[in-house]
């Protein structure tokens, strides 16, 4: 199997950044599977919530992920997320089910379960995979490593954006996308078990000041270079 064949693409960085765009738009441009790993964490704090775990029980939360199945599917609209066989992914953007997402993630015997998961996703390649640690723990051997970061505000302020454009969205205030944010951020940079950073041969792609097309831009060239394409 060559290099194309068998590539995995990881896109890591931060809430808000723009990694779920970004890997739709790579993984629709270089004909490769898109794997959102968020979705799967998000799914997990669905089932905590539906079964009144709290995001900070430790044990109960190992306990539910013992009999928990998340499964990603792929559709012309995006994943199709099912979590023990029933589809949820118009759910699973609320901001609790974010919020709590975060929370669940610090544990290290989630983050482990996950691995194990996304590794059984990915392990065929041909794959671009988004989240938080996939160049560090996940597939540190992936071809194209992305860390896309931006200034919190800016991130806040496109995720605020996106809040309001939902269908039946709640009503959200700038002020506390922005605080739940900067929290999420200190919860995802300080966790015991692979914290969120650059992994060492990362490209890191700071698109602060940058449009989503300069951006896709820079990240094609990067995976041409990277992959002997011409």
């Amino acid at each position: 199997m060559n290099q194309q064949q068998r590539s995995i693409i990881a896109i890591d960085g931060p809430a808000g950044a723009g990694k779920s765009t970004l890997a739709a738009r790579i993984a629709s441009r270089f004909n490769l599977l898109n794997l959102e790993t968020g979705a799967m964490y998000r799914a997990f704090a669905l089932k905590a919530i539906e079964n009144g775990v709290s995001p900070e029980d430790a044990a109960g939360l190992e306990a539910l992920a013992a009999s928990s199945s998340i499964r990603l599917e792929a559709s012309p609209d995006g994943n199709r997320v099912y979590l023990d066989g029933v589809e949820v992914t118009s759910r699973l953007r609320d901001n609790s089910v974010t919020d709590a997402a975060s929370k669940v993630s610090v544990h290290p015997a989630i983050r482990k379960w996950m691995v194990r998961l996304q590794r059984e996703l990915g392990e065929n390649g041909r794959i671009v995979m988004e989240g938080r640690d996939i160049g560090t723990a996940v597939f540190p051997d992936a071809d194209v490593k992305i860390f896309l970061d931006a200034d919190p505000v800016v991130r806040s302020q496109r995720r605020y954006e996106q809040i309001e454009a939902a269908p039946a969205a709640p009503i959200a205030a700038a002020e506390s996308v922005l605080r739940e944010m900067r929290e999420r951020d200190q919860r995802d940079r300080t966790r015991a078990l692979s914290p969120l950073q650059p992994a060492a041969d990362a490209v890191v792609i700071d698109s602060t000041s940058l449009t989503l097309d300069q951006v896709i831009a820079r990240v094609e060239e990067i995976i041409r270079e990277r992959l002997g394409l011409a």
